[in-house]
């Protein structure tokens, strides 16, 4: 049975999780110059693989000792914390660098490039920049903790999609309403809360 609770918490962290990251960059440079429906195939297929290695992988932490699940569910988070934070840390010279090379990339396709030249380049783009990333490494850290692949898997696709879209659609409106500096701080926040929660539930405190 479908669990909407579990979902709309793991929608809820993945989404803030991932709006600073660089495959959000990634997704608004591409959906800049091409169609952003065929950038939206390459990088939805490129989202939901790495959600599948993610859950998979928390399944496998799950067949540990329950402690030791928790402990590493709050190292985890902690990490995530710091993780995001130094992102928000970036300079702006950083970030204008990193869209810079998205964009030269994709310059390299034409325009006029069709449909599956424009969802390869996604798709690849995406894909082996999300390996070994926060909103990952987050997955597999939400899986193991709720022992629920699916809900999870769901509520984090439905996330990484939703920020791609954002991003193709109107990610530079957002970044002048929304500076990544604060979205960082704020997802932080988030994680550091969830590893002092796990750690006192740990500790039976809670």
């Amino acid at each position: 049975m479908i669990d909407f609770g579990v979902i709309a918490i793991v929608f809820g962290l993945i989404f803030v999780g991932e709006l600073p990251d660089k495959t959000a960059i990634a997704s608004l440079v591409l959906g800049a110059r091409f169609p952003w429906r065929w950038v939206f195939a390459g990088v939805a297929s490129a989202f939901l693989v790495h959600v599948v290695i993610a859950v998979t992988a928390g399944s496998l932490i799950r067949l540990l000792p329950h402690e030791v699940v928790e402990i590493v569910v709050a190292v985890l988070f902690l990490l995530g914390a710091v993780l995001i934070w130094r992102e928000g840390s970036e300079s702006e010279e950083d970030r204008e660098r990193e869209e810079s090379e998205d964009e030269a990339e994709a310059a390299e396709v034409p325009a006029t490039a069709g449909f599956a030249k424009v969802a390869s380049l996604a798709f690849g783009t995406i894909f082996v920049a999300e390996w070994g990333d926060l909103t990952q490494i987050l997955t597999a850290n939400l899986a193991a903790k709720y022992h629920d692949p699916i809900d999870v898997g769901i509520g984090a696709v439905l996330a990484l999609w939703a920020v791609g879209l954002l991003a193709m659609l109107g990610g530079s409106t957002l970044l002048k309403v929304l500076p990544m500096k604060w979205i960082c701080r704020v997802a932080a926040v988030i994680m550091l809360c969830l590893a002092v929660w796990t750690a006192l539930q740990v500790a039976g405190v809670v």
